[in-house]
């Protein structure tokens, strides 16, 4: 399996202000996200991770000349419509359960619970008080920022120990709205013929060091 490693900080990230470039600065980088199902590279992404006693904290940041975002009522389901970054984490390999954070660029998630295959609960939240999502603009693209309670994922049965098992994904919107096109880029290549996030094999691993 796959594996990232998280750094541990004893910073607790302020995800309300400015973005500090200085504290992310020791957590290490993804870039190797590809394009599973295309036959073209799958641009510039990078994806950091860190985590103290109370949160583990993600960033995703995104090159994308265009960015596409579909917004009309501000309901949680128009972030499949658009532009955005995805986490799923499971409890087990059978994925029954397991939860979804789909967020668009300018923070608003999509968090539902599912089991295999692709049954989805999207009248779940994640549990209150315990997710924190910022998103943001920048040259040529995006950045979210994103902190979880260590507290919610051992509630969710999510992290054994210093492990968390998840995919890391993104959904490049070509065509923003309720005819969406989107173009599908990975962490882990799954093993899948059709694009295919909701199967065993797209799940990594996210290592608390």
């Amino acid at each position: 399996m796959k594996k990232y490693f998280v750094v541990q900080t004893e910073e607790q990230l302020d995800l309300t202000g400015q973005f500090s470039a200085a504290s992310w600065s020791h957590a290490h980088e993804i870039t190797d996200f590809t394009y599973p199902w295309e036959n073209s590279g799958a641009g510039k992404m990078k994806f950091r991770a860190m985590y103290n006693r109370a949160w583990l904290y993600l960033l995703y940041e995104v090159q994308e000349p265009v960015v596409r975002v579909y917004r009309k009522t501000g309901a949680k389901i128009e972030v499949t419509m658009s532009e955005r970054v995805e986490i799923f984490m499971r409890k087990n390999a059978k994925m029954n359960p397991y939860y979804c954070l789909e967020i668009d660029p300018t923070g608003l998630v999509y968090d539902y619970e599912a089991k295999y295959h692709r049954e989805f609960n999207p009248a779940w939240s994640w549990p209150k008080g315990h997710l924190v999502i910022k998103g943001e603009e920048i040259d040529q693209g995006y950045r979210v920022q994103c902190a979880i309670s260590l507290e919610s994922l051992k509630q969710l049965d999510l992290l054994h120990g210093k492990k968390l098992e998840a995919g890391l994904f993104r959904g490049r919107c070509m065509q923003a709205g309720e005819n969406a096109d989107l173009k599908w880029i990975s962490w882990v290549t799954p093993d899948s013929p059709t694009p295919d996030f909701h199967i065993p094999s797209a799940f990594g691993m996210l290592h608390l060091e």
